[in-house]
């Protein structure tokens, strides 16, 4: 199963962006996305921003993960 998160741009030195995913920053490559800036909200796969997204689409994409990562943390198999 391949699994994308979402982060957000915190500065640009092309072809890498600084990208703080739930606290945590880390590298990812920036050069898929033409137009990407600093504050821009991006979905991440395998180091790569692939994708923009907005704001309301992040917070959905970061709640779900939370909800994802209780549930798991819960179960008892």
């Amino acid at each position: 199963m391949c699994l994308a998160v979402c982060g957000r741009i915190k500065s640009l030195d092309r072809p890498f962006g600084s990208v703080d995913i739930k606290g945590i920053e880390t590298c990812v490559n920036v050069e898929l996305i033409a137009d990407v800036k600093k504050g821009d909200y991006v979905l991440i796969h395998a180091g790569f921003a692939i994708e923009k997204v907005n704001k309301e689409y992040f917070q959905y994409l970061n709640d779900t993960l939370e909800e994802m990562l209780k549930e798991d943390n819960d179960y008892d198999g």
